[in-house]
């Protein structure tokens, strides 16, 4: 037994470092479902079908939006083991720099309806002013609707392969962030147990962009920096938080009957 990776990737480099850390994810997930962005290679999304062989399953999007929602569709399709949603360049990072606790996390999973996997203070303090002010927001208006103090937007939530099966029957693609808040609260409206992990792996990813490994704390910092300085990334951050809320709410009162 086990569990199932579903994951979005937009490729920024990380090819070879997924290579490199295969036989390692081979070892806790039975198989990879990655769906792509648009703006995807498919010379090089071949080439690493290739070298990945069966265990990976690559699937192109012209809707990314859609993404989050296609991915955990496949996953619940390709096995009826529990399912890890991830971000791939966040789970990367988590597996190279926390080998050990992202393993003890995966086997939570088999113990949980949905898992909330959120990052520790040291690991949410890695991450821009931009980022860290905005999911403030909407971690503490979905928190209060679920009733828990949940971090909601580390990229990372296990499901049980029945909860995921209701997530899909209830959810409407086309809002990817927003299944932040969306997913765990029909889970939760589902009569499915909420559940929160914290851990330091998933501290801030985008640094190690075009990098042949993750990125150390102090080129980590220096990125957060200069995130920080180019408005449109604030004006960004508002609007997923927006997002997340929106989907949140619009979630909380959606007819299930149907």
């Amino acid at each position: 037994m086990a569990l199932t990776l579903a994951s979005t990737w937009h490729p920024r480099g990380e090819n070879q470092r997924l290579v490199r850390l295969w036989p390692i994810l081979q070892e806790v997930y039975g198989k990879g479902i990655f769906c792509l962005h648009p703006d995807s290679d498919p010379a090089e999304i071949d080439h690493l079908g290739r070298q990945l062989g069966s265990w990976a399953c690559f699937i192109p999007t012209q809707n990314w939006p859609t993404g989050r929602y296609e991915a955990l569709n496949q996953a619940v399709k390709a096995a009826s083991e529990p399912i890890q949603y991830a971000d791939l360049d966040r789970l990367l990072r988590w597996v190279e720099t926390r080998p050990d606790e992202w393993r003890q996390t995966a086997e939570a999973i088999y113990q949980c309806d949905c898992l909330v996997i959120g990052r520790t203070p040291a690991a949410y303090a890695t991450h821009p002013q931009a980022l860290l002010r905005t999911e403030r927001l909407s971690n503490r208006v979905v928190s209060h609707l679920l009733g828990q103090e949940l971090d909601l937007s580390a990229g990372s939530k296990g499901f049980s392969h029945t909860a995921a099966q209701f997530i899909l029957a209830h959810s409407r693609p086309g809002r990817a962030l927003g299944t932040d808040a969306e997913w765990p609260i029909l889970c939760q409206r589902g009569g499915f147990r909420v559940e929160s992990r914290l851990v330091n792996g998933l501290d801030w990813e985008s640094a190690d962009r075009y990098q042949e490994q993750a990125a150390d704390p102090e080129a980590q910092a220096k990125a957060a920096r200069e995130y920080d300085l180019d408005p449109a990334h604030w004006v960004w951050r508002v609007e997923v938080a927006e997002e997340i809320i929106s989907a949140g709410l619009e979630a909380l009162t959606r007819d299930l009957a149907c």
